[in-house]
Parts: structure tokens; sequence; C-alpha cells
């Protein structure tokens, strides 16, 4: 496995987003680095809507390959949530999720 370094610049919260970010939960957890692990669930119609309008909008390729592959994301869907979950995250809502960050951010004195 490749390592790299990241560098927080004195941040004490990092958040790593993405369908790899859960590979990284239990090096996190090991390293005492982690304060939390999310997989957003959203309603898996509307997930397709938005990428096929996003991806027809763009004209990343032809409309029936766009089609074919949403459909494909979207029947792998739950396959991807449960292997998330499986690695140590917590599905969540989107505003489940920020909500939990949300109260996680140290607070910081204004007068400071």
């Amino acid at each position: 496995m490749a390592t790299r370094v990241l560098d927080l610049a004195g941040s004490p919260l990092f958040i790593a987003e993405g369908i790899f970010a859960a590979e990284i939960v239990s090096e996190c957890q090991r390293a005492g680095l982690l304060a939390g692990a999310y997989a957003l669930r959203r309603p898996r119609g509307a997930t397709f809507l938005r990428r096929l309008v996003r991806d027809l909008a763009e004209r990343r390729k032809p409309a029936g390959v766009l089609l074919r592959r949403g459909l494909d994301l979207l029947r792998s869907e739950p396959r991807v949530l449960r292997r998330q979950t499986s690695l140590g995250c917590q599905p969540a809502r989107g505003g489940e999720f920020v909500r939990q960050i949300v109260a996680r951010v140290p607070k910081t004195d204004p007068r400071a």
C-alpha cells in the first residue's frame, strides 16, 4: 500500500471524502485520529438523476453509455454502502452527517 504525508497545518480535524475514504478508517482509528466515519446515504433515484443530468450536460459520453453506467451504479449502490459500513463507516443522510461534523468542530472564542 502506498503512503502519503498529510500536513494538517495545525488543524485539529480533517475530512476525507469520496468512494475510497472508507479505506483509511481503520488506520485512522489505530492512530487515534478518527473522530467519525460516515457513508453518505442518499435516495438512490435522486442520485441517479443528478448524475445523469450532470453527465449529459457535460457530454461526457454518449447518452446510451451514460444511462447504462448510471443504472449499473444505481444497482451497485447498496453493495457499496454495505462495504463502506463493513470498513467502519456509519451510514448517514446529508443533514445528519453535517450536524455530527459541526458538533465535533472545536469552538473558538471570537474575542481571542
